[in-house]
């Protein structure tokens, strides 16, 4: 198999530029005294600017190329898909996957994966394309031409996923191609 992101993994984060931390904090709800992953996290570029605000942040990611950037900036950075991760059940009080979904292989067992990791009382973001939009659907067959082999859900798709996991869903907000997914895992 190709490996697309030892290529993008010296130019990601200038490619998608900083993130918009004061709104992943308040989706979030943070601080947290606890764990926060960031599944699908590549190069750290979302859960750098959220380590002040838990216990401990990790990344997981596959890509050998974009977990040594994440190590170098000093991040916890475990090789994991996120089909499998290699934790142990509710042990993460927040997660997010931002822009990643989309690249997992088994989608429904990655959403189930998450879950299992995820704390009761928790929650999980999921920042993804929303395949409705037709600028989607370009970025849909762009990304297919190149064969990485991405496939996309509609933000409704993921909701209901979670939601047959046990989770209350909302779709929080869009942008111009994307959606904002909350997850919240019932307390105990």
């Amino acid at each position: 198999m190709f490996d697309h992101f030892r290529y993008l993994a010296p130019f990601y984060d200038r490619l998608l530029g900083p993130p918009d931390a004061d709104r992943l904090a308040r989706i979030l709800k943070l601080p947290v005294a606890g764990r926060i992953l960031d599944s699908g996290g590549g190069t750290g570029r979302l859960t750098r600017a959220l380590r002040p605000l838990a216990g401990q942040v990790v990344v997981a990611d596959p890509s050998a190329h974009m977990l040594a950037r994440a190590r170098g900036k000093r991040l916890a950075a475990v090789a994991a898909r996120s089909e499998r991760l290699p934790f142990a059940g509710a042990c993460f009080e927040r997660i997010l996957v931002v822009d990643a979904l989309h690249h997992f292989g088994d989608q429904h067992a990655a959403l189930a994966e998450l879950v299992r990791v995820l704390a009761p009382g928790g929650r999980l973001l999921i920042e993804e394309f929303d395949a409705n939009r037709a600028a989607v659907r370009l970025i849909a067959l762009a990304e297919k031409a190149v064969g990485m082999g991405s496939r996309f859900l509609r933000p409704q798709e993921i909701c209901e996923i979670l939601n047959a996991h046990g989770l209350a869903t909302q779709v929080h907000g869009r942008s111009r191609i994307g959606a904002w997914i909350v997850a919240d895992k019932p307390g105990p």
